[in-house]
């Protein structure tokens, strides 16, 4: 019982991490919060696997490296982590400790994962195959299992050698054995010495026994006479050795025995460690006696080496003496002129630089401010590189600065007295830009000082100087109406511009257009000019200078603007006959010389800069055009308050579109982009014109129609001119008048050899037609909307036609007393005429139309099929009235004599009238399609009739009746032109029985 109980108090592995030094909880309660802690600090997971952690470096000794399940990885930290100490024995642990386990399951309900984990499962039936294939122990029947089905050969297959791999021979290895021979053989020797040393120490145990022994003999010294600094002269170190010499108490004899002790123990001490000295000289004979056989050797080495160390001192005393310290004074001397030669340069420098000041006053003074801006530049950067440090400078460098602002200042001042004398120069001056010369002075000098404000300041002067352009030009002729205004009211300038008539007021817009342009072409050749300055200032510009740049590029642009010489580079040579340019031309070299060691770019702008610049420049121009485009937008508003441009014909507001039209592309082609505001206003009082416009010819057209009477009407030469011009030409356009008043009108209106029968309505129709094509001709841009309006008026057509003949409404309109079916021919000979110059009408839209609007295309064909549908049904009137005649006719007939009977005379007595009728307004080809369908509704309605009477082609005497009417009929249609083959066969109007 007490074995079994020490058993148990043997150190358990679940209870403390033996690799977590620092966590705060090292002893576990359970083997479940130490698997929970391996869990979560020593397994990693990989992808679905987990690998065990719980060893040195985070390596697991039973697990190192493969990846298990969850349930494997459970197993393995019962197994080897949470009860490791028997070593495997598995099964005795668990006989030998579940008693125990067993007596605490009943006082901890928890379960226990030491005994749960060895309880036996269907997953524990499962062989690995490899190590049942592979275990030597078995018999060779228990693998015949794969023999047996698949071969003898499967277990012992021969492996044929692999065509990729080169049979290797001992031969291939010469080389290496011979690279690697003497290293083997040093080798080898080493190994040979290292066992010999081996075997020299063949009892490593009875050394180390010695050195214990050695060094319990040393312990027995204490450790005071091994101090370093040991000394009696020190009290605290003579009282440890003597300490009953400090009490006084003590008597003589006492001393003396204890005087008598320590000798004793300070001999022992001694012998000690003159046994230990004697024991190291003893293992270290060998070295002494080569020390002590080589010492006299040593001397006589040291004697001639001191002797040629005094020969080699005396040799080069001499040297020096001979070759060095001439050279070297010789190098000295060159130094010393070298520094002399600076002084002076410095000394040179400070001069010139000291006359800066008076130099800049003089380039201020001849406006030669790039000159001054470089000069200060120059003087900067030599006074922070060559000299920096000199006393009387200190307040030079402050004074330059001052410079500087003070000509960044002037440089606006003059840019702005520049343009605002360039822009209100009188308009009459057509010379695009004047003192150029002045101008990239200027704008070289704000450049060099990184100003780009100066577009700004351009965009905005002209912004004013538009605003009082435009305002001059209309006080310059509202004030011709001053003289005539006798009624003493004051009125504003807006109001006065509307008493202009349409000659003043497009004079008025003439001359606007034309200040306009003036003030935006020298906004343009200013622009031209300053990209073309930034352009040389970025390097991508070539300058018009004779002279050669020094940063000059190949391939760069030709300056297209700018017509006078520039030199972008620093000039010195400007004011040669000054006293100071030598030492100014000094400094100017210094700098070059500076700047090219260091390779500085010599561009006042950078790329970035550039891009910058040139974008604002075409904005700048852009926003010009736009504010002009606003202004005359403003004076359109004014006059067109009171409806005066909704009043003006179509000659007039053609005239004053196009008049726009040329000003707007004028700014297009100054500034490369299309401008909005003044397009728009124009397309609105377009878009009101042409409401006016559709109003009049859509309230004129149904006026017309309503007091039609659809009577054939004589067509007037003029609308015979105009067909024929189409006919001609092509052009949907109203000609000219001709003055030959000899010519009458003509009762048809000939169309390419075709004649119409027409009524005055859609002669008007016709001309309107050819008004809306003209009038897109000349304001194109109102297309969609002309398109539509257009097919609204033809449509408004097609259904009042329809409401007033086919609907009878023209018996109220004008007190027809009826409709007759000569007014249905010519509403469909009307109709026809529209739907023959639609395909025109047609083709002359879709030039016009934008790309977007040429869906709109469609509503032309839906007009062509409303029309088509309209005629059609004209048609089937004409069969629908006949019919009604026939049935009211044949349902009457008898079959007796005499022949023919009445019922066919009247018939054909009716087909003669309506033949009559319309022939002469309707195309051969309609009436005769019109008679067939009328002739085959006679056919079925006698056939009918005849079923009903009971006649039948059975050649008794009432079939010879019907045959001799039948003869009347189809020889009736002999007299009548254009159907005399209409009628071929009777023979299908007997029924089978």
């Amino acid at each position: 019982m007490s074995t079994k109980l020490d058993s148990l108090k043997l150190p358990v592995p679940w209870k403390k991490c033996l690799y977590c030094k620092d966590i705060q909880t090292s002893v576990f309660k359970s083997p479940r919060e130490f698997c929970q802690h391996l869990r979560d600090f020593h397994c990693t997971k990989e992808g679905g696997s987990y690998v065990c952690r719980y060893g040195m470096n985070n390596v697991c000794q039973s697990l190192p490296v493969d990846g298990v399940s969850d349930k494997d990885y459970e197993d393995h930290v019962a197994k080897d982590h949470v009860y490791s100490g028997t070593g495997g024995a598995r099964n005795k642990v668990v006989a030998r400790i579940s008693p125990c386990v067993d007596s605490a399951s009943s006082v901890n309900t928890e379960p226990c994962i030491v005994q749960d984990q060895f309880k036996w499962t269907i997953y524990n039936a499962s062989v690995n195959l490899p190590a049942v294939l592979n275990n030597p122990r078995l018999a060779k029947r228990e693998t015949d299992f794969f023999t047996k089905t698949w071969g003898s050969d499967f277990d012992h297959a021969e492996i044929y050698p692999s065509p990729y791999i080169p049979e290797i021979t001992p031969d291939d290895f010469d080389h290496y054995l011979q690279k690697t021979s003497v290293r083997h053989r040093k080798h080898m020797r080493n190994l040979k010495r290292l066992a010999q040393e081996e075997e020299k120490d063949t009892y490593p145990s009875h050394n180390i026994k010695e050195l214990e022994k050695n060094r319990e003999e040393l312990n027995q010294v204490p450790k005071l006479f091994m101090l370093p600094n040991f000394s009696l002269e020190n009290l605290d170190t003579f009282s440890a050795v003597f300490p009953w010499l400090i009490d006084s108490n003590s008597d003589n004899n006492t001393t003396r025995q204890s005087s008598k002790l320590l000798q004793e123990k300070l001999s022992h001490y001694l012998d000690i460690v003159e046994v230990q000295i004697a024991k190291q000289i003893s293992v270290k004979s060998d070295a002494f006696f080569h020390a002590m056989t080589s010492h006299d050797e040593l001397q006589e080495q040291l004697l001639h080496t001191c002797q040629a160390i005094k020969k080699l001192r005396d040799k080069t005393h001499t040297v020096d003496e001979n070759l060095a310290k001439g050279q070297l004074k010789l190098i000295k001397l060159c130094r010393s002129r070298a520094n002399y030669i600076h002084l002076y340069n410095k000394l040179k420098s400070m001069s010139a630089i000291h006359q800066t000041q008076q130099i800049i006053q003089t380039l201020l003074g001849t406006n030669e401010f790039v000159g001054a801006l470089d000069l200060i530049s120059t003087t900067q950067d030599i006074l922070n590189q060559h000299l920096a440090g000199i006393h009387s400078f200190r307040h030079l460098g402050s004074q330059l600065s001052e410079l500087e602002k003070l000509i960044d200042k002037m440089l606006q001042a003059d840019f702005c007295k520049y343009i605002s004398e360039e822009l209100n120069r009188p308009v009459t001056d057509l010379q695009r830009l004047a003192e150029e010369e002045k101008l990239v002075s200027i704008v070289f000098g704000m450049l060099k000082q990184n100003n780009f404000s100066f577009i700004d300041t351009f965009k905005d002067e002209t912004f004013t100087s538009i605003k009082a352009i435009v305002k001059q030009t209309v006080v310059e002729h509202v004030c011709v109406l001053d003289d005539g205004d006798s009624d003493g009211i004051v009125r504003g300038l807006g109001d006065q511009m509307r008493l202009l008539d349409y000659p003043q007021w497009t004079d008025l817009l003439k001359d606007l257009f034309s200040n306009l342009l003036v003030i935006l072409e020298r906004a343009k050749a200013f622009s031209g000019v300053v990209s073309d300055v930034i352009g040389i200032s970025a390097g991508r510009t070539k300058s018009p200078s004779p002279t050669i740049s020094p940063i000059h590029k190949p391939n760069l642009q030709e300056p297209t603007h700018i017509n006078v010489p520039v030199d972008s580079d620093v000039d010195m040579n400007l004011l040669s006959d000054s006293d100071y340019m030598k030492s100014i031309g000094n400094l100017n070299d210094m700098l070059c010389s500076v700047s090219s060691d260091s390779d500085v770019d010599m561009n006042l702008l950078s790329d970035s800069d550039y891009m910058k610049s040139i974008g604002n420049l075409n904005d700048m121009l852009c926003f010009v055009c736009d504010y002009a485009h606003d202004r005359c937008v403003r004076v359109f508003s004014a006059r067109a308050k009171d409806g005066f441009l909704e009043k003006l014909s179509l000659s007039e507001f053609v005239a004053l579109s196009r008049l726009v039209e040329d000003f707007v592309t004028d700014c297009e082609n100054i500034c490369g982009r299309k401008s909005i505001s003044l397009r728009a206003i124009l397309q609105t009082q377009s878009n009101r014109f042409i409401c006016k416009f559709h109003e009049e010819r859509k309230s004129k057209l149904s006026l017309i129609l309503d007091n039609e009477r659809w009577k054939q009407a004589d067509v007037p030469v003029e609308f015979q001119d105009l067909v024929d011009h189409i006919s001609q030409s092509g052009c949907l356009t109203i000609p000219e008048r001709r003055n030959d008043s000899d010519r009458k009108p003509q009762e048809y209106l000939l169309v390419d050899s075709e004649k119409f029968a027409v009524v005055g309505t859609v002669l008007m129709l016709v001309k309107m037609i050819v008004e809306y094509c003209q009038c897109l001709d000349d304001i194109p841009n109102t297309a969609p909307d002309l398109l539509t309006r257009l097919i609204e008026l033809i449509k408004n057509f097609n259904s009042r036609t329809c409401q007033l003949v086919i609907g009878a409404g023209a018996l109220t309109m004008v007190g027809l007393k009826t409709i007759t079916t000569k007014n249905l021919a010519l509403a469909s000979r009307c109709l026809q005429l529209i739907v023959h110059y639609i395909p025109k009408v047609k083709n002359h839209f879709q030039e016009k139309l934008p790309q977007k609007n040429q869906n709109m295309l469609k509503y032309f064909e839906q007009v062509v099929n409303d029309y088509e549908n309209h005629i059609e049904e004209i048609n089937n009137k004409f069969v629908s009235i006949m019919e009604k005649e026939l049935e009211n006719r044949l349902f009457k007939y008898e079959v007796k004599a005499p022949m023919p009977s009445n019922c066919f005379r009247t018939i054909c007595k009716n087909n003669t009238k309506l033949h009559e009728a319309l022939i002469d307004i309707l195309p051969v080809s309609q009436v005769k399609l019109i008679f067939k369908r009328i002739n085959e509704v006679f056919k079925r309605i006698l056939e009918q009739q005849l079923y009903k009477l009971g006649v039948s082609n059975d050649g008794g005497p009432q079939h010879g009746l019907v045959m001799s009417d039948l003869v009347f009929y189809s020889g009736s249609f002999k007299t009548l032109k254009g159907l005399e083959y209409i009628v071929v066969d009777t023979n299908d109007i007997w029924r089978k029985r």
